[in-house]
């Protein structure tokens, strides 16, 4: 998206458009022009669009039933404003404004609701559901949470992924019952679903799990599916994200991406210690490729292509190399290696820091900022780059500020203007 404009790029997507796929360009929307889009999810042959006016929109291929005749199909044409959209395999959820669910698509498990036939023309009001907040799909089955914390689930149930306590598909909500005592008054903070499992995060960062579990989606470090809720053994989880097409799942902690499932190799929560940036990113552990989820923080990576040209590689290898250092810097546990010479060389901070009673300290603990934050910004002092997003511009401000680095202040700027 640009500030008037939203664009398409790829073979597939601009041919469900009737746009025309180039290689080295993206494809004007004219029909979202002037439009702003909040939230974007996608199912094996539809992607939906969910506008801040509370528009949805479809394209699919030419050959599904959403008959979306090779351009975007305007769903809520009265005056319904939905405030939040997710995709199944092949069915769409749609949370109204008011807190009532509606949908479309397969429902071939009940997904959708009922005993009601497949609808791919029309939207079906799900009656049971009121005072909703989220909406999760996953391949064969939905998920909701309502403003008091109450969690329903329905569709296909084959491996448990429904957290009821049995194997038996429902085509209607059914409430999920709490794990234990111990979580009656915490409330949920999110839901996410996978191919065959899903996933439940508490406000007091536990991570518990339901479903199959044949890959080690659930973390538990066994094969077994389960149909009642697991606690799966990773603590103070922030954030969670999974793919409804694949068999793994992903969490991060607010310094640390884990990963597990896809292989039973990874049949529990591992800790990814190159330093993922996002859940897109922290896929590729898993993938051969990136996955994204949906749209997610903008990030602005500051600095030119040709910034690191000119500085030569023994200078990137002194950057947190075992063979080449002479200083660490401790920040919660963790360990950056670096060289004094060098810093002093491009930081007048880290000159009078390692001058007079400083010259000959080989350890430095950081307090004041996240050990991600720090590793980026000393990553920065080495190859020019950095990445900036909302969850660290906070931090690198008040870095820059201390430190009296004028390139991290304007590139901060920069991104606040931006974003």
């Amino acid at each position: 998206m640009t500030e008037k404009a939203t664009y398409a790029y790829g073979e597939k997507i601009c041919s469900w458009l009737s746009l025309k796929h180039d290689m080295t360009k993206p494809q004007l929307i004219s029909l979202l022009n002037d439009k702003k889009i909040v939230q974007v999810d996608s199912g094996r042959d539809i992607v939906s669009i969910l506008t801040d006016d509370g528009q949805v929109f479809i394209a699919s291929d030419v050959k599904s039933k959403w008959e979306t005749n090779k351009t975007l199909r305007l769903i809520n044409t009265g005056n319904d404003c939905f405030k939040m959209i997710a995709c199944g395999r092949g069915h769409l959820l749609m949370l109204r404004q008011d807190g009532h669910v509606f949908a479309m698509g397969d429902n071939s498990y009940g997904q959708i609701t009922g005993n009601e036939k497949s609808s791919f023309e029309s939207m079906i009001h799900i009656a049971k559901l009121e005072n909703v907040e989220l909406i999760v799909c996953g391949r064969f089955q939905s998920l909701s949470i309502t403003n008091n914390g109450e969690i329903y689930s329905w569709g296909l149930n084959e491996f448990g992924q429904l957290g009821l306590g049995d194997e038996k598909n429902r085509n209607t909500p059914c409430l999920i019952p709490f794990p234990n005592d111990d979580l009656i008054d915490i409330r949920i903070k999110d839901i996410v679903a996978g191919m065959y499992h899903s996933l439940f995060l508490f406000e007091n960062g536990q991570l518990w799990g339901c479903g199959s579990n044949k890959y080690g989606e659930l973390g538990l470090g066994v094969d077994i599916k389960r149909s009642k809720l697991m606690k799966i053994p990773i603590e103070n989880v922030q954030k969670i994200a999974c793919s409804k097409f694949d068999s793994f799942s992903l969490a991060y902690d607010g310094s640390s991406y884990y990963a597990w499932g896809r292989n039973s190799s990874w049949s529990a929560p591992k800790k990814l210690d190159y330093h993922p940036t996002s859940f897109a990113s922290a896929s590729t552990m898993i993938l051969s490729s990136p996955l994204t989820f949906g749209i997610t923080s903008t990030i602005y990576e500051f600095g030119s292509q040709d910034s690191i040209s000119y500085q030569c590689k023994s200078i990137i290898q002194l950057f947190d190399n075992q063979d080449s250092y002479d200083v660490e810097f401790l920040i919660d546990k963790k360990r950056i290696k670096a060289s004094k010479c060098y810093l002093k060389s491009v930081s007048e901070y880290y000159r009078r820091m390692f001058s007079g009673n400083w010259t000959e300290n080989d350890q430095v603990t950081i307090d004041d900022y996240s050990y991600e934050t720090y590793y980026a910004y000393l990553r920065m002092l080495h190859t020019g780059k950095i990445h900036i997003n909302r969850q660290n511009i906070t931090e690198l401000v008040d870095l820059a500020n201390c430190y009296g680095d004028e390139k991290l202040m304007k590139y901060c700027e920069t991104f606040i203007r931006n974003d």
